[in-house]
């Protein structure tokens, strides 16, 4: 594809006459130098504040930690300066909400997760909950732990941000709505009971849109701005024998094979049937409501496949070859626009060290969707049930977990707007982003009731989100990017700005 230029990007994606380039910096007239002095002089306490709080393990799907979490929670919103903070109840674990009334003229939304994904520590380098800082070639000194990057640095950033503005002796430029849930990791099923709890939703319709901290740079220092993100479903699929009046309803000798049909195949064949020959969705009426791209979500790849590097994207994630054996525009398309069928595990019968010989009565598969507009999760669910009863498989389990729509921003929305000038004001030129291909419930912020605009921000570094050795960058080598201390200025660079 032809390279489109930033100038026409930016005129085809915010409209024409928009380049905030070339716009005076909202940063401009403030001065922020004794926020920046509290900054460095906080860095200790910034260091701290996330190594304790990657400490406390809060794992929704394991139900470990999970009061613990919000009352952990609740307290560093406390030390932050919100006023108000409480705990609300929901039909699964519970989320906190809090207020900050600073008296200015706008209200901004934050959106925080205290939990995070399960560990194995014996893939780690270094033991997740200790969250000890780790020096690594090239890049710098990192703290390594479970919830490192996804969400806990950027979050307690953010929270470094408040304290260095208060401990300057200044009021902060924005009123602050916060809602932290517990459910992020296992597909939020029922964050929407807190964020539609009166006296939140009540909060949140004050607000002018809703924020999520993030570490956006890549190794390169190069930054994504999402306008979405896509849904997701998670679930699980079980066969057993009881259900199918097939096979055996306890664990039988394997001999007994030759006589007795197979739970575990048939789950495996009722698998096959959710994929083509390319491993694409094959799930009947799966691609019926996907949206096509829009000319400017077009424009906004041919700019990132340009300016991205496909080889670093490649090593990042020990690959060799795109699905479908795809170029590196469509690969990045694929990511933004194409939905999947993904088995998270499978587990059935034995699988411990050695051989064991049983035939298994149970085998269950972990599956995730990941669902691009105007796909939704309840449309998703009944085309898979319909699916598989359709070909002989109704017997088999479809337990959903989690999930929820996917979410979509305007590009030309004023928070992505103030975002991009903080970006550039930074010597950052932001990578225009259609929709991330991973997920967070930006749908209940975005859709009815609130339909407020929402938007990930934030300078700084971080990897291994939901895998081993996760991390987040304290103090960079290069250049290029953000330490801790950088990515607390960058929030408190946005937060005047937003507030202007």
């Amino acid at each position: 594809m032809d390279h489109v230029s930033r100038r026409d990007f930016v005129q085809g994606t915010l409209g024409a006459g928009m380049l905030l380039a070339t716009a005076p910096s909202a940063l401009a007239a403030q001065q922020l130098g004794d926020v920046y002095a509290q900054i460095g002089n906080g860095h200790d306490a910034s260091v701290v504040r996330l190594q304790d709080w990657i400490r406390q393990v809060t794992i929704a799907a394991e139900n470990r930690g999970m009061e613990e979490g919000c009352r952990y929670m609740m307290q560093l919103a406390r030390d932050a300066g919100f006023q108000h903070v409480e705990r609300v109840p929901t039909r699964g674990f519970p989320s906190v909400f809090a207020t900050l009334d600073a008296g200015a003229k706008r209200t901004l939304g934050i959106y925080f997760m205290y939990d995070v994904k399960q560990v194995d520590p014996a893939e780690w380098s270094s033991p997740p909950w200790e969250a000890r800082l780790v020096d690594k070639p090239g890049l710098g000194k990192v703290v390594m732990g479970r919830g490192a990057v996804n969400q806990k640095g950027p979050q307690a950033s953010f929270l470094s941000a408040l304290h260095a503005i208060r401990a300057a002796g200044r009021k902060l430029p924005v009123n602050l709505v916060l809602i932290a849930e517990s459910e992020e990791e296992i597909g939020s099923p029922h964050f929407s009971d807190a964020v539609l709890a009166p006296q939140v939703r009540s909060a949140l319709e004050k607000c002018s849109g809703i924020f999520m901290p993030e570490a956006a740079q890549s190794l390169d220092g190069t930054v994504q701005v999402s306008l979405g993100a896509k849904g997701v479903v998670e679930l699980e699929l079980v066969a057993s024998g009881e259900k199918w009046g097939r096979g055996p309803s306890i664990d039988v000798h394997s001999s007994n094979r030759a006589r007795l049909d197979s739970p575990a195949f048939h789950l495996v064949q009722a698998l096959d049937t959710l994929i083509d020959a390319k491993s694409d969705p094959a799930i009947d009426g799966w691609w019926d409501k996907v949206r096509p791209l829009s000319a400017a979500e077009e424009k906004m790849l041919d700019v990132a496949a340009a300016r991205m590097s496909e080889a670093s994207a490649k090593k990042s994630m020990g690959v060799t070859h795109w699905a479908r054996d795809a170029d590196w525009r469509q690969a990045l398309e694929d990511l933004a626009a194409r939905p999947t069928v993904n088995i998270e595990g499978l587990v059935g019968g034995y699988t411990g060290e050695g051989g064991k010989t049983v035939l298994p009565h149970r085998a269950t598969a972990k599956l995730d969707f990941r669902l691009v507009p105007d796909m939704t999760r309840e449309d998703a669910v009944a085309k898979l049930k319909a699916h598989l009863a359709k070909r002989g498989f109704g017997d088999i389990e479809v337990n959903v977990s989690g999930g929820y729509d996917p979410t979509t921003t305007p590009a030309d929305a004023a928070l992505i707007r103030t975002m991009l000038r903080v970006y550039q004001a930074e010597g950052v030129d932001p990578i225009f982003w259609p929709r991330r291909g991973g997920s967070w419930p930006g749908i209940v912020f975005t859709g009815e009731p609130l339909k407020l605009p929402a938007a990930h921000f934030g300078m700084g570094h971080g990897q291994h989100a939901h895998a081993p050795d996760e991390y987040y960058l304290i103090e960079a080598v290069n250049p290029k990017l953000a330490g801790i201390d950088g990515a607390v200025r960058s929030f408190v660079d946005c937060l005047y700005a937003l507030g202007a």
